[in-house]
């Protein structure tokens, strides 16, 4: 199926590994010039290199999302980059998993809110010029929409973002400007979190893996089609203040 991305361009926060990463090869597949940004410049310079091998426009910079300088600048150099863009996908997190302490929690605030509300805000006025494809999307987490563990800041400041991206779509419906968000489950690859517990936390890691219903991990290849699909136009044109939960099926709730 066309998905009516080809020629569209698209800037993804933390696009060099991971989650991030394949969002930007899944949309540059799709025919999307892509922008990037990361703290490693070298993961940004060898992620940019690799997505033009698809025949792209692409561009990236090393930008510590968390200070707003940084974040509203590299929004306004993938604009001049990229001659414009339509999507704007906010995906990095300071994964505050195990810090509840209170610098746990402020660079959680710093980085997964006002990182996002940050750069989506500096993005808005870019998006408005998209003729017919303008969209925002939102990386979040299952663990934003159902309690796993202790009390912790990941989850939570991932469940103001889910209450940011559904204001969102009602603010900027008018201006023909679509806001989704994918929450994803456990996703699998090298370096990720769960790898991380397989080496160090095996019994941990062989427990989530047996009470998922499908067996298994995701894989950040998954996430990056579910954001080509709510950034299609073609499919996704009347799809806005959704929240897609991807994890197979290890959510016990029944959406409403």
């Amino acid at each position: 199926m066309d998905l009516g991305l080809k020629g569209r361009k698209a800037i993804v926060t933390g696009g060099s590994r991971g989650i991030g990463r394949a969002i930007a090869e899944c949309l540059a597949d799709e025919g999307c010039d892509v922008g990037i940004c990361a703290r490693g410049a070298e993961g940004v310079k060898a992620t940019v290199e690799a997505l033009k091998r698809k025949g792209v426009n692409a561009a990236g910079e090393a930008v510590d999302i968390a200070k707003g300088d940084e974040i509203r600048r590299w929004v306004a150099n993938m604009d001049k980059a990229l001659g414009g863009f339509d999507i704007y996908v906010s995906n990095v997190s300071a994964l505050s998993i195990a810090n509840a302490d209170e610098a746990g929690w402020r660079t959680a605030l710093d980085t997964d809110i006002m990182g996002t509300v940050n750069g989506v805000e500096a993005a808005l006025p870019v998006i408005e010029r998209s003729s017919d494809a303008g969209a925002v999307i939102f990386i979040a987490t299952t663990g934003a929409v159902q309690v796993y563990g202790p009390r912790k800041p990941y989850p939570s400041v991932k469940s103001a973002i889910l209450a940011y991206m559904k204001h969102l779509s009602h603010d900027v419906a008018k201006k023909g400007i679509r806001s989704n968000a994918v929450s994803p489950g456990s996703i699998y690859f090298e370096g990720g979190v769960w790898d991380q517990r397989k080496k160090n936390e095996p019994e941990r890691y062989e427990r989530m893996l047996k009470a998922n219903p499908l067996g298994r991990f995701g894989r950040p290849e998954e996430i990056g089609a579910a954001v080509a699909f709510l950034a299609s136009p073609a499919v996704s044109g009347w799809t806005s203040g959704t929240n897609l939960v991807i994890d197979g099926g290890s959510t016990v709730r029944i959406q409403n």
